[in-house]
């Protein structure tokens, strides 16, 4: 409550040295009048959305933001999973880099209708490499629940290869088992376990320092700084991504984590910091001309551009709503159709946007073609901004596009609270 008390008196403060009377005020920030008078007194609380937007508007850099305490974390994918006990999904690197073919075929997996044998060949390293790709593809249409276990078993399999094979073959089967442990920790964060999310990254960091690369390890940390992310520890998320720009990494390595700090850097409001990652991201993944297509693409393979995206989705985050929406809007229109999940999660931040300029029938389009597609593909980190999406309308009870959307959007948020 003290923080909340404080919070009143700075925003009239900074209105007042701005020269803003509170009607100019509402009308910039697109907020009830009466809300904010209510705010300004301590008579009500600010919510995380309103503190940013004062923050950018007035300029504070990111003071009033840390003024205000989040009740409900927008993005505590997993805490309720997290809670229930250890995933039945992780599984301890001794028993993965300890394998054998032999104990797998014993347990009936099969490869394409046929058992595996003991030689890891390179056409069967290949086959798994197709199917990597597959599966990759998989995860844009299919709930990340169907895919876990068949993760884990090829993730088992492969690594109980490398184990059996010869020296030349070990390598390469053991960086691929890597590419699987990250991929499978992915979906273990959108289905909400975070600790096992945070598990199989640590093997697919175990994993690639075995097979003699060093590089797959250090981007487990911009993995790792995605879950604190959307755990919502900032402080967290810059000093991993910090961890993987050292100079000798790859360029796309590098990047990557830098578009991730500058993420950190948006949740705290700090915009010169954020805009400053966000170059260095762009620079950094326009010079990655090392590409090798034998190889599974380090990080997302949906989006063209991840830098530009990346600055739609923090402008959001640093309360500048409206350039973020041009931005989403643009780099929205070049998702591939069938990445469903990609287009989900960028789909809602960018309905969020324009809900947050005002746009609230244009947000309530966005977001009614999306939730059509969410049983099909559902993530609890694509629900942390459905639920602030929801927060967000719920400004806009009067609006007849609102009131229409209202019963999807519980639908979709149920599981998520049940």
């Amino acid at each position: 409550m003290s923080t909340n008390l404080r919070f009143g008196p700075e925003l009239r403060r900074l209105r007042v040295e701005a020269g803003l009377t509170l009607t100019e005020f509402s009308v910039a920030l697109n907020y009830n009048k009466g809300h904010l008078s209510k705010v300004e007194r301590g008579e009500r609380s600010a919510s995380p959305e309103l503190a940013r937007r004062c923050d950018a508007f007035l300029g504070a850099g990111g003071e009033l933001q840390r003024l205000v305490i989040d009740p409900e974390s927008d993005a505590d994918p997993g805490t309720a999973a997290s809670a229930a006990g250890p995933s039945r999904w992780l599984v301890g690197r001794r028993v993965v880099l300890s394998a054998g073919t032999g104990a797998l075929i014993d347990l009936g997996l099969k490869l394409g209708g046929q058992a595996l044998s003991s030689s890891a060949d390179d056409p069967l390293l290949a086959s798994y490499r197709t199917q990597f790709d597959q599966l990759r593809k998989l995860g844009q249409s299919t709930a990340p629940k169907i895919l876990l276990p068949l993760l884990e078993t090829q993730t088992r399999m492969i690594a109980g290869l490398a184990s059996d094979a010869r020296s030349a073959s070990r390598a390469p089967a053991l960086l691929l088992a890597s590419r699987f442990a990250e991929f499978t920790g992915w979906m273990a964060q959108e289905a909400g376990d975070s600790d096992a999310a945070l598990g199989w990254t640590g093997e697919a960091a175990e994993l690639a320092r075995a097979g003699g690369d060093p590089y797959l390890g250090s981007y487990a940390l911009v993995r790792r700084a995605l879950v604190t992310m959307y755990g919502g520890d900032a402080a967290g998320t810059v000093a991993l991504a910090r961890r993987a720009q050292s100079s000798e990494l790859p360029p796309r390595i590098r990047g990557l984590a830098a578009q991730r700090e500058a993420q950190g850097h948006a949740l705290v409001g700090n915009e010169a910091d954020c805009l400053r990652s966000l170059d260095r991201a762009r620079e950094l993944l326009a010079a990655d001309d090392t590409r090798d297509d034998a190889e599974p693409v380090i990080g997302t393979s949906h989006v063209s551009d991840p830098a530009a995206m990346s600055t739609g989705w923090c402008l959001y985050d640093l309360g500048r709503p409206k350039a973020a929406a041009e931005v989403l809007d643009r780099e929205y229109r070049r998702l591939p159709p069938h990445a469903l999940r990609t287009r989900a999660r960028y789909g809602f931040r960018r309905s969020l946007a324009h809900a947050a300029s005002g746009e609230v029938e244009h947000a309530c389009a966005i977001a009614g073609d999306l939730l059509g597609v969410m049983p099909a593909v559902p993530s609890a980190t694509v629900n942390s901004d459905v639920r602030r999406l929801a927060r967000e309308l719920s400004r806009f009870r009067s609006s007849r596009a609102v009131r229409d959307l209202q019963s999807a959007l519980a639908r979709v948020l149920a599981p998520a609270h049940g």
